[in-house]
């Protein structure tokens, strides 16, 4: 039989040995660096130093952990975290730093320096195209039967109504683009430069609303007639495209010069001060090239001389197709603005 003495000794061995796995989360620091153990069981104190390093090791680790969670919800959302960096740089594809002329840095990632234009606001804005054939007529008639209900809709509302128009405005560029784009890939043929100019077009459109977009705030049930709107007009200019090109371009034609109307009466509005004069948002500023004391009304200017060139490059498209001829045997007016 073993002595009492003899007994204490062994578990005095035991407890050395499972001691960092049973009693290691009892751990408390000391000054000195290694960690006092109390054995719950015996009631004695054991100074282990194996169990200062792990119980060290585990806290460290914990704190680091609990640091990392920290700056991850401190930079999530932010495109400058340190993990979607690591992304950029193994794909190789990091964006340059982009700057003014100025030396200031870009703010916009939409559209960039060499994108910009100063607007001709010279174009004679009269300019009409008189309907002499039967698909002349429809397209004429198509268009103004359009423009009633949008009259009786905005009414005098005019930042409403321009926005409301660009979002239907920049569908025509980029479907007749998108189709002949793969019309050249199915026939193996060049498009004479006439899908960029289309698609050139409805980025122009497109910026016109993001502009518009600072100065009017849509409503929720204009944003839902937006997407009703823009899915019939995609899909009816997508079927009236495929039937008849001549057709389709003539009536952005009108469309365009019905748009050159809406912002002329935008213009009379803000002359009446029926409408706040306000500042140029910065995005119409960098685009158009603008002064920096730009206002509203110089940028219905800009954007009703942009209206005027789509409706002359459109009319023009119609004019190749009634001579019997393809886009692509007339060269597209690439960057005419």
């Amino acid at each position: 039989m073993m002595s009492r003495g003899g007994s204490k000794l062994l578990g005095n061995s035991m407890l050395a040995v499972l001691g960092p796995r049973l009693f290691s989360s009892v751990a408390t620091r000391t000054v000195s660096g290694e960690s006092a153990v109390t054995g719950i069981l015996t009631g004695y104190n054991y100074k282990l130093g194996i169990v200062g390093v792990r119980s060290r090791s585990t806290l460290v680790l914990g704190e680091k952990e609990q640091e990392e969670k920290k700056q991850a919800k401190e930079t999530a959302g932010d495109g400058n975290n340190d993990e979607e960096k690591r992304i950029v740089s193994y794909w190789g594809v990091e964006a340059p730093k982009v700057t003014k002329e100025d030396g200031t840095e870009w703010r916009w990632s939409c559209f960039r320096p060499w994108e910009t234009y100063r607007a001709d606001l010279s174009i004679d804005l009269k300019k009409h195209h008189a309907p002499a054939t039967f698909l002349d007529k429809m397209a004429f008639w198509t268009v103004k039967s359009l423009r009633w209900p949008t009259d009786l809709f905005f009414q005098r509302r005019y930042g409403c109504r321009a926005m409301m128009l660009e979002t239907v405005a920049a569908v025509p560029g980029m479907v007749g683009g998108l189709l002949l784009h793969c019309k050249s890939l199915r026939k193996f043929e060049h498009s004479g430069g006439w899908i960029k100019a289309l698609l050139e077009e409805a980025e122009n459109e497109r910026m016109h609303l993001m502009t518009f977009m600072e100065v009017a705030k849509p409503r929720w049930y204009e944003r839902a007639l937006v997407f009703t709107v823009q899915g019939v007009f995609f899909n009816a200019y997508f079927l009236g495209y495929l039937i008849s090109p001549k057709f389709a371009h003539r009536m952005v034609g009108y469309l365009e010069e019905e748009a050159i109307h809406s912002y002329t009466e935008f213009l009379k509005e803000l002359d009446k001060g029926n409408i706040e004069n306000v500042p140029a948002p910065a995005i119409a500023i960098d685009y158009w090239r603008l002064p920096q004391n730009s206002t509203l009304r110089d940028v219905v200017m800009v954007v009703r001389a942009d209206e005027a060139h789509h409706r002359d490059v459109n009319h023009f498209a119609s004019d190749i197709h009634y001579q019997g001829r393809e886009l692509r045997e007339s060269p597209a007016p690439i960057g005419y603005h």
